[in-house]
């Protein structure tokens, strides 16, 4: 194979003399780990709430719950991205604000709604999964102790819920990283976005693509490192997990 390895680019200036490529690259991981986190808190608090509505008696409110998952759920990230990024500032009585606030700051906005809107239909999803696989009894049990059906949710069957789902919820929540990428599409400098930014430079593309590879990868051992002491502190015997 014909090609010039360089792994001494990392440390060169930039044209514009400010950073070297790596810093380049640090700059897109601080990015990309900003944006997956903010839209993730979010993206757990919607998901849960529309998680538990999908359980309720009221057939409004599961219904509601139904189409907020099948909207969020079947729309692809790219095309959902182009509406919050494209579309709806231009027919949001707000959209003007937002259109004149910073670059970036618009970018990472929208990037940031679309990832935590997309990923909370999937959270929802798993959260009525646990919330069914519950038995019976402990919603009875709940409200036989005197508790509403929101105590019995919020005391009982909600927090034994989220400890049967932290298996699946770890892969979600590893997901919203690499779907991250998707944001460079509208301009945002992420990760993916800073390595391409990097090849059409210095055209040393191998180099920098493994660069970032290893980079996603360092992300996905941490959050696999974190949700496994969660997941082993939150385990209970005889659910799914347990040893």
């Amino acid at each position: 194979m014909n090609y010039n390895w360089n792994w001494g680019i990392f440390l060169a200036q930039v044209p514009t003399g400010e950073t070297t490529y790596l810093g380049w690259l640090l700059s897109g991981l601080q990015m990309t780990v900003m944006l997956s986190l903010s839209a993730w808190v979010l993206a757990l608090a919607l998901g849960s709430i529309v998680g538990v509505l999908r359980t309720v008696p009221v057939k409004w409110l599961a219904g509601f719950a139904a189409a907020y998952v099948e909207l969020f759920r079947n729309i692809p990230l790219l095309v959902q991205l182009f509406i919050w990024y494209f579309v709806l500032p231009e027919i949001l009585p707000g959209g003007t604000a937002f259109k004149q606030i910073n670059p970036v700051a618009q970018q990472f906005l929208a990037s940031m709604v679309c990832l935590a809107f997309f990923t909370s239909a999937r959270v929802a999803e798993q959260v009525r999964a646990g919330i069914n696989s519950l038995p019976r009894g402990q919603k009875n049990a709940g409200l036989a102790l005197g508790f509403t059906l929101p105590q019995t949710y919020r005391h009982v069957m909600v927090p034994m819920a989220f400890r049967i789902i932290v298996p699946p919820l770890t892969s979600e929540f590893l997901n919203i990283f690499k779907n991250s990428a998707v944001c460079s599409t509208i301009g945002l400098l992420e990760l993916a976005a800073q390595g391409r930014q990097l090849v059409d430079y210095t055209a040393q593309a191998y180099e920098s693509f493994i660069a970032v590879t290893v980079l996603y990868l360092l992300i996905n051992m941490v959050v696999m490192a974190v949700m496994r002491q969660v997941e082993k502190r939150t385990r209970v015997p005889g659910y799914i997990g347990a040893k």
